[in-house]
């Protein structure tokens, strides 16, 4: 890919609009400084991509073989994806480090960091379904099944408007062309992931409550088989949600961050700031898929409990008569 011209710096008139090109995120009104080239406008700090590739590769380790040890293949395509791709995405920053002129690493960090946490979130999805399945899923709105099908497939979208949009804006960085349409494409998928998660919290939430005051959104002949002295929800559960909404917190810091900074623009404060990116980002995906490590489904979620063999049948007959609805 073309480097950045050894040119003098171009400048823009007083007053005037920026232009959303990438020429014009290149240019700058300084002086030449070492902190403030190429695509990102600073170089990136060797030993912080160093430290986040070492965080990510540690973690993406250690959920596939937790994800084989306990049988969640899901967590593959969830999980240790997202792993996958934030190694790559900070690979590719860590290269720009050295390179900071370049162009194509620039390109892969855009696109990796962009769609990585998108697995993350659907591995919440799945466990809150395993949760209400396990727990009473006549206290749910929706049942398991269509939290899976619902949230996931909606996932996948917005990982894929993320990824063209990346793929856009990259294309554009290299032909040096105005990479504002491959941004606002991002934007978009970010966006309607953020509007995701705020359903996902106002279900769960709803369900949770509803669990509380034991108000079933829909009526079964025995909404639950509790042992005398056994609560609805055992403590691993407990953990369990405690860790989810952690998770999902530091997803959603990230998603508005991330939002915010492609809002703002390729020349904004926010894009141009690389602390923002470190903490808001890195740091909040880090803190993420780790807490699925330490708290994973695997260890975590009850098997064998009165409760969920019940909510089992539950949930079979209600995915029966829906399917026999339809």
């Amino acid at each position: 890919m073309p480097a950045l011209p050894d040119g003098p710096p171009r400048s823009t008139p007083p007053h005037s609009p920026v232009k959303m090109t990438f020429p014009a995120v290149f240019a700058t009104n300084e002086s030449p400084d070492p902190n403030r080239i190429g695509p990102y406008n600073y170089v990136p700090t060797e030993w912080i991509c160093i430290l986040f590739i070492a965080l990510y590769g540690i973690s993406t380790v250690l959920h596939l073989g937790q994800a084989l040890k306990s049988r969640l293949w899901w967590m593959i395509p969830t999980a240790t994806l997202a792993g996958v791709l934030e190694v790559l995405g900070w690979s590719a920053r860590l290269w720009s480090s050295q390179n900071p002129k370049l162009l194509t690493p620039y390109e892969m960090q855009l696109v990796g960091t962009i769609i990585a946490p998108t697995p993350l979130v659907a591995a919440n999805f799945i466990i809150l379904g395993k949760i209400i399945n396990q727990v009473g899923p006549q206290y749910s709105r929706l049942t398991p099944k269509l939290y899976t099908i619902i949230f996931c497939s909606f996932d996948v979208v917005c990982l894929i408007v993320q990824a063209l949009g990346g793929a856009s804006a990259a294309r554009a960085v290299s032909q040096e062309t105005s990479a504002a349409t491959g941004a606002n494409i991002m934007l978009g998928g970010i966006a309607a992931q953020l509007f995701a998660i705020v359903v996902y919290v106002s279900l769960a939430s709803e369900f949770f409550l509803r669990l509380k005051y034991d108000a079933p959104f829909r009526h079964v002949e025995q909404p639950r088989v509790l042992e005398k002295g056994q609560r609805a929800v055992s403590k691993n559960l407990r953990v369990l949600i405690f860790a989810m909404s952690f998770c999902t917190l530091c997803i959603f810091i990230r998603s508005i961050y991330r939002t915010v900074e492609l809002a703002g623009g390729w020349f904004g404060p926010v894009i141009t700031t690389q602390r923002y990116f470190d903490w808001l980002d890195g740091a909040m995906v880090t803190l993420a898929i780790y807490t699925l490590n330490f708290f994973h489904p695997g260890n975590w979620l009850n098997k064998d409990v009165p409760t969920a063999h019940l909510s089992e049948r539950v949930a079979d007959e209600e995915a029966a008569d829906e399917d026999a609805a339809i």
